[in-house]
């Protein structure tokens, strides 16, 4: 029986309570792992490995950590800053109800959200599947041939469909026309996009500017339809008007709309492009929301992004795989097509799931009432005076207020509702699935005088026509495929859903080792925010007193974030790692100019850095050169120091990835760092690998000048299957200027322009870094970081015998990583790096990082939240697949039929009555222990990528396919 005792109430509580839930590693599990390492504590382990040179001087000034509950409570308190009013604006964003179905079993679920791109097909079916009904949906509602697997934002699709056409047409102009009648946002970042690339964007601001700007020369046009004013132009003739001149036209198109409208297919555009927000996704203050990019076939092996196609598996039957994957910026490098790395797969799948769940016709349903609303708005603003200044619409009217702009916004807000100042005299009135005939009936009364009686909608029940032109409204099919008339009931879509998840690997299953990408714990408490009213139902650019708490939020992390990198500004608005590169990149070249340093354009990146790097710095205009890295993996320094001699005129910057790309701590890096400084140049250092340094060492202090962080690994969000992804860009002091700004959300403009549609980005999954920081505090921190160094050394001290880790440091110590040299074996057993990844699927783990960032090995990072009994069940595995390939060496399986060869193995595989191979079923199914872990079955066999590339098909497979 145990004793109860009275106890000081200090001892009862616990603040730091989520510090032990979040580190899988307890003290115990520690002294072991220590002792397998050879070291005597976690302090001594990192201060072996890493300089002490770096090491922090001091500890991180941050909020003590606080309970779970605690830190909601607060956070809470900051929600309730921000004002939930009706939003009226429009511009991309608008009200939409997610349903319940969707909601709980996809945004909510980590079977979905902490899935990991798809890079493995073998473990990835069931999101790749969700993926391909989002091309499909894209593709039938666009009236085009291909679309790709999602983008970041309109704006930035929009800016990547610039390059795309620049890429791809015969034009050897470098203007592209821009309507006027753009979103604001979509300009403003594809003006920042432009100018370092030497294109010139034309603004063409009324009807006149817009034929003669489609006179003159040039290599694109992009308008948007309808246009954010609400009027739905019939661009047949301009599109023929650009193709004449052999250039490209874009449409920026409303998926919507689009269900009612001729789709820009059929009018011959080129690439379109849009958001599928208002398919399912709230607001969120701006994000993270699913763009599009649809384009003719012509282009399809220029497409930014990524593509899943259709191929087959080793027993004939249809698979789903990632196409095209030579276009990833891992391996084209400086020739990439675009640096974007990770895209919005959660809420691209959540679209897809909203188009399955409405159908064709409750896709149509909601648009028509949308319209329908909106003719009736109109009808009664003109009963009231205020005639609309165009004849059509679709859920947007303007009106021209002249001086009374200012005060018909005013008594909006009192009413709380927003409406849209545009153009300083007219105001914008967009309605959305949300909207309701009381929502009308405030309308209205905003723009009433006083003692004028308001139309009623009770008398439109009957119906009214919508305000779209006869020549414009669709007439073609869409949808048609099964799967979009098929789950329509709640059980059929619940059912849907869960059979998706469940042909996937996933977080919520087992541990995804992957090197590089650090895949950790997306606690619940973190996540339980982002759907919060107050966080996800706010439009981003609402007046700025409405959004005051997440500019709390904002200011607050950004501190927290500086405090761990030792910078002096960051930028939160960078929705993806790769345009936090981007973003880094823009400001030191924007610092060389303010110094009229305009010729400095080389940058200098290690031949061992991540492919985004190179990419990132070709799209800013730089001169890449590569340095050379030694036989540890570690920068060549003789050769950096060659090359900055050679470059010491335009040397630009350097970008480097600090611990390495090769997993270890460089012991020069602040000598690195000083010498490019010296030449001129700035130090750029890649935050991929931030997770080993949080705590421990900070980037702005050892000599960095700008860094990227991923809040989608280090801090905590989760990666969604790919995406939605979160790049602050920070920088030290005399860089501050140059960080994005954002004229149309009111931010003030720095150095450089926007790089992302809405002012902070992917601002909705915020919370969750906030949460992460706010529950571990400084010491819980550095501890994350101290335990992922210590797994990482666990496995490679206990797989030293089974594959030796290819680079280490001078006592054989590794950073939060480690890379496990496979390429021997090929030669004694025929068996690849591929091989034992696709065999740990059998073993149910998602494979670690393949052949990067050298070819023939696996890059194994398990972060801090994995326990030790999974630490040891992969281990187990590993060991478990070197002992089958140790049979192969021996003869006693034949180097073509072997276990590892033929993996995965799925359950059908196996059951078949006759047996063929030369090893029993049972070492097929890999089962190690079954007590402690459940069997994870593969649904497929593995994937022919060679018949997926000669045969490119990437929509709705047919049923007959299936058919046997």
């Amino acid at each position: 029986m145990l004793m109860q005792t009275a106890r000081p109430l200090g001892e009862l509580e616990n603040p730091t309570e989520f510090i032990p839930r979040h580190i899988g590693i307890e003290e115990a599990d520690e002294q072991h792992m220590l002792s397998v390492i050879g070291e005597a504590s976690r302090r001594a382990l990192v201060e072996s490995i890493v300089p002490r040179s770096i090491a922090r001087a001091k500890p991180m000034q941050l909020p003590p950590p606080a309970t779970e509950a605690a830190a909601l409570k607060e956070l809470r308190q900051i929600a309730n800053r921000n004002q939930v009013f009706k939003s009226f604006i429009g511009q991309g964003y608008y009200g939409t109800h997610t349903p319940g179905v969707i909601l709980r079993n996809i945004l909510e679920n980590p079977a979905w959200y902490t899935a990991y791109t798809p890079y493995q097909a073998e473990i990835s079916q069931g999101r790749m599947e969700a993926l391909v009904n989002f091309q499909t949906m894209v593709c039938d509602l666009t009236g085009m041939p291909i679309a790709n697997a999602s983008m970041l934002d309109e704006a930035t699709a929009a800016a990547e469909a610039m390059t795309l056409a620049k890429r791809s047409v015969r034009s050897k102009s470098n203007t592209i026309v821009v309507a006027g009648d753009c979103h604001p946002q979509t300009i403003e970042v594809v003006q920042t996009r432009a100018a370092p690339l030497g294109l010139q964007v034309v603004l063409a601001n009324s009807h006149e500017e817009w034929v003669k700007c489609l006179e003159g020369d040039y290599f694109a046009v992009l308008a948007q339809y309808p246009a954010t004013s609400g009027r739905i132009d019939d661009l047949r003739a301009d599109v023929e008007k650009a193709h004449s001149k052999q250039a490209a036209f874009i449409v920026a198109a409303d998926l919507l709309a689009l269900t009612l409208l001729v789709p820009p297919g059929e009018f011959d555009a080129d690439i379109v492009v849009g958001t599928t927000q208002r398919f399912g996704m709230p607001m969120g203050a701006g994000g993270p929301h699913a763009a599009y990019l649809a384009c003719r076939d012509d282009f399809k092996r220029s497409m930014p992004g990524r593509l899943v196609g259709v191929s087959v598996d080793s027993h004939g039957n249809p698979a789903y795989r990632l196409a095209l994957q030579t276009r990833e910026q891992h391996i084209r490098r400086e020739k990439a097509t675009s640096n974007i790395c990770t895209a919005q797969v959660l809420p691209a799948v959540v679209a897809s799931m909203y188009a399955v769940y409405h159908g064709p016709q409750g896709l149509k349903r909601i648009a028509l009432r949308v319209a329908s609303y909106t003719a009736i708005l109109a009808k009664g603003l003109e009963q009231l005076g205020h005639k609309p200044r165009r004849e059509s619409a679709f859920d947007t009217i303007s009106l021209h207020t002249g001086e009374a702009t200012k005060s018909c916004a005013a008594r909006a807000v009192s009413m709380k509702a927003n409406i849209r100042v545009a153009w300083e005299e007219y105001i914008c009135i967009s309605l959305d699935e949300t909207t309701t005939r009381e929502d009308i009936e405030l309308l209205w009364s905003v723009f009433a005088k006083p003692g004028q009686a308001l139309p009623k909608v009770a008398d439109y029940e009957k119906g009214i026509e919508p305000l779209i032109p006869q020549a414009l409204r669709r007439t073609s099919d869409f949808l048609t495929h099964p799967v979009f008339n098929t789950h329509h009931s709640e059980t059929g879509m619940l059912r849907y859903i869960r059979a998706l998840s469940d042909k996937d690997l996933a977080l919520d299953r087992s541990m995804i080792p992957l090197g590089s990408c650090t895949m950790k714990l997306n606690a619940t408490s973190e996540m339980i925010p982002i759907t919060w009213p107050e966080f996800a139902h706010i439009h981003p650019f609402a007046p700025r007193e409405q959004l005051q708490g997440y500019a709390m939020l904002d200011e607050q992390l950004r501190a927290w974030l500086c405090e761990a990198t030792g910078y002096a500004g960051i930028s939160l608005q960078p929705n993806a790692g790769s345009q936090g590169e981007y973003a880094g990149l823009l400001a030191i070249k924007a610092w060389h100019e303010s110094k009229g340093q305009g010729h400095r354009n080389v940058c200098l990146i290690p031949s061992s850095a991540h492919g985004t790097n190179p990419a990132s710095a070709q799209m800013v205009g730089m001169q890449v050169v590569v340095t050379a890295c030694d036989d540890n993996g570690n920068v060549d320094m003789a050769d950096l120091q060659a090359k900055c001699e050679q470059h010491k005129d335009k040397l630009a910057c350097i970008m480097i990835t600090y611990p390495s790309t090769h997993g270890v701590f460089e012991m020069q890096v602040k000598e690195l760092c000083a010498m490019v400084h010296k030449y001129g140049g700035r130090v750029y250092v890649d935050g991929a690998n931030m997770n080993a340094l949080v705590g421990v060492a900070a980037p702005g202090e050892f000599g960095g000048d700008v860094s990227h962080l991923n809040l989608h690994k280090t801090f905590c969000i989760p990666h969604g299957g790919g995406g939605p992804g979160v790049g602050p860009v920070c920088v030290v002091e005399d860089l501050v200027p140059f960080l994005p700004g954002h004229a149309t959300g009111g931010v003030a403009d720095h150095g450089v322009g926007a790089v992302s549609a809405a002012p902070l980005g992917n601002a909705a999954v915020l919370p969750i870094s906030w949460m992460y920081c706010r529950m571990m505090g400084a010491e819980g921190l550095r501890q994350a970081t101290e335990v992922a160094i210590l797994s990482a050394n666990y496995i490679s001290a206990k797989l030293r015998d089974h594959y030796p880790t290819l680079y280490a440091s001078e006592n054989g110590h590794v950073a939060h990583e480690c890379i496990l040299d496979l390429r021997p074996l090929k030669e004694t057993s025929g068996v690849t790096a591929e091989d034992v990844a696709k065999r740990l699927i059998d073993y149910g783990f998602h494979a670690p990082t393949l052949s990067f960032p050298v070819p023939g090995t696996l890059m194994v990072e398990p972060t801090e939240s994995e326990t030790l009994d999974e630490l040891d069940r992969f281990i187990g595995a590993m060991v478990a697949i070197r002992e089958e390939i140790r049979r192969v060496e021996k003869g006693e399986w034949p180097q073509d039929d072997n276990p590892l060869k033929n993996a995965p193995h799925t359950a059908a595989a196996l059951m078949k009555g006759e047996w063929q191979h030369a090893y029993p079923r049972e070492a097929g199914a890999a089962v190690l222990d079954e007590r402690r872990h459940a069997k994870y079955w593969p649904p497929i066999g593995r994937v022919d990528n060679v018949y997926g590339d000669r045969n490119l098909f990437c929509s709705c497979v047919p049923l007959a396919a299936y058919e046997d």
